[in-house]
């Protein structure tokens, strides 16, 4: 196989929040910057982030400020969080969202003229800014447009398979071009990593097709680390019916305008599990749904009811305009009838782990948005994480431009790509292959639902490693692609690689979670199921030695606050 070869100054893998920020940040510094996106360009998962944006502002309530939502956030994340990098986030958060007004997005306002906010789990005080129930929408619209007022160079539709490091040093990428097939190399002197999480490892998920985990496997095979990798959160209301809806996110801005939970037997029952009810942390949440339909308390398809039909119709279709339009596609009318909800693979708190400049252990590589690890310990709240991808966005594109002014790039390794060329093509030819990319995805979306959901026990996990484990040995070495005559536009080609990503990070997961033996945020273990502050206020961060998956633990350090005794 041949490639053509592409120059650039810096390098941002993923074109959602975090990656059109870090390269609106990083045009800055006269440098050449280059986003490769695996969708088109507007495409990307934060569009799908419907309720707000965190900013300690105190517009709904002069009280809030940021040493508030700082609390709220370490408590929220079950004092795991790098309190570093969550201090970070509360302070920088109110200029990143004027940042996005300036670039021309459109938030909703109180009668004076601020930004409007509404609450949230686990907070204190109203502080999520919002655009309706379309807000992540809105965001991208506007940063695409400045990305194009910049004439930041854009490529859309691409892959990228491997990071290319020389003498621990980014050096490039190679990536294929869905659209010609052809198999590109990125020579460049900083990389971002910003591709988002990895919820298409589970069988019911909010998250779009191209949440595959790619960053973390591209970050760890270059060199770099992974952390809190046990960490996954279920958003506590999804879809459940009619089946071609479910999954599909039930923003957390219906409860936060006042939406209510109840069971079959019309119990709010949320008064039994939290004071905070309906506005508790979304791991509480999701447990205690879980636990009504596990008891016997929920509906005939495995969910509870949402009911917002208290509230005016006229808020309703103002305040939650996605949510009406996504019901009234499914038959019902939101402001008189009950939503029917579940929870859902949502969003990824483990990640790459990085220091307060967003930079790895491999030099010149960046994370930033849900790529990155240990802004949201255990338990993200809602409202913090498109908050993240402006700041930590913004933060690593200025850090990767800085690093890559006035430097040469460092020469790639060819034999490093005549072996990735040769991998890629092994798939491509799909010569004598048992198992299609989607039939194995089918199966470890299966087995990790099963076994490292909402609930988790020591024999599950194990017998999920044991199944990922056969995935990887048995079915992975067996799979091809049904058109081996063409690369051009072959989407199969990249689930195939994006699959064996998908096993890679389940198998960390699955690790992880056997490891941590206590209960904490998202990671629930009914054998264990107390929170052990004394042995297990401690990340576990993951990096590979010699090709070899190790591990070692790594104590939270509580710079800031610490959890009660």
């Amino acid at each position: 196989m041949s490639y053509e070869a592409v120059e650039t100054d810096v390098l941002i893998i993923g074109a959602g929040g975090a990656g059109l920020r870090a390269a609106i940040e990083a045009s800055r510094y006269n440098v050449d910057v280059t986003i490769a996106g695996k969708e088109m360009l507007g495409k990307a998962h934060t569009v799908m982030a419907e309720g707000g944006y965190n900013a300690a502002l105190g517009n709904a309530d002069p009280r809030d400020n940021y040493e508030s939502h700082f609390r709220d956030t370490i408590e929220g994340g079950a004092w795991m969080n790098d309190q570093d990098l969550a201090e970070i986030l509360v302070k920088e958060a109110p200029d990143r969202i004027f940042d996005l007004e300036e670039f021309g997005a459109v938030f909703d306002r109180t009668p004076d003229g601020k930004l409007a906010q509404r609450m949230f789990g686990k907070q204190s005080y109203a502080r999520t800014c919002y655009v309706s129930d379309y807000t992540g929408h809105e965001m991208v619209s506007a940063l695409v447009d400045e990305v194009r007022r910049r004439g930041i160079k854009f490529m859309q539709e691409i892959f990228v398979s491997k990071l290319l490091v020389n003498n621990g040093t980014m050096a490039g990428a190679v990536a294929i071009d869905m659209k010609s097939g052809n198999v590109l190399v990125f020579r460049t002197k900083a990389v971002i990593l910003a591709t988002g999480g990895a919820g298409r490892m589970y069988e019911v998920t909010t998250n779009p097709a191209s949440a595959t985990g790619d960053g973390r496997i591209l970050a760890i095979d270059a060199g770099a680390e992974l952390t809190d990798m046990e960490m996954f959160q279920f958003h506590p209301t999804a879809m459940v019916w009619p089946p071609s809806c479910k999954g599909i996110l039930v923003t957390e801005g219906v409860r936060g305008e006042g939406g209510m939970l109840f069971n079959v037997k019309g119990e709010r029952f949320m008064e039994k599990y939290h004071k905070l009810l309906d506005l508790a942390p979304r791991d509480v949440i999701s447990r205690s749904i879980a636990m009504e339909v596990l008891e016997g308390r929920g509906t005939t398809h495995g969910g509870v009811f949402l009911k917002v039909s208290h509230i005016p119709a006229e808020i309703i279709k103002d305040r939650l305009k996605t949510m009406h339009r996504q019901f009234s596609l499914a038959g019902v009318d939101i402001s008189k009838e009950p939503m029917e909800v579940a929870p859902a693979a949502h969003y990824y708190m483990g990640g790459v782990r990085t220091d307060v400049r967003c930079e790895t252990k491999v030099k010149g590589l960046y994370a930033a948005g849900e790529e990155q690890g240990g802004v949201h310990g255990a338990n993200r709240l809602g409202g913090n994480s498109i908050a993240a991808t402006q700041v930590f966005g913004k933060i690593a594109g200025e850090r990767a431009a800085s690093f890559a002014k006035g430097r040469t790039k460092e020469p790639v390794n060819k034999d490093e790509i005549e072996l990735e060329l040769k991998r890629i093509e092994k798939i491509s030819r799909g010569e004598k292959y048992e198992f299609l990319p989607s039939q194995i995805r089918v199966e470890l979306n299966r087995v990790t639902w099963e076994n490292a959901g909402i609930f988790r026990t020591r024999e599950g996990l194990a017998k999920g490693l044991n199944d990922v484990e056969r995935i990887d040995s048995k079915m992975l070495p067996k799979m091809g692609i049904s058109d081996a005559g063409t690369r051009q536009y072959n989407k199969e080609l990249a689930e195939a690689l994006e699959t064996i990503n998908l096993v890679r990070v389940a198998e960390i997961l699955l690790r992880a979670s056997i490891l941590r033996t206590e209960s904490r945020g998202a990671h629930h273990r009914l054998d264990t199921p107390k929170t052990d502050n004394e042995n297990w206020l401690t990340h576990i961060v993951w990096y590979m030695d010699d090709k070899v998956l190790k591990h070692r633990f790594e104590p939270v350090v509580l710079t800031k606050l610490k959890p009660p005794s």
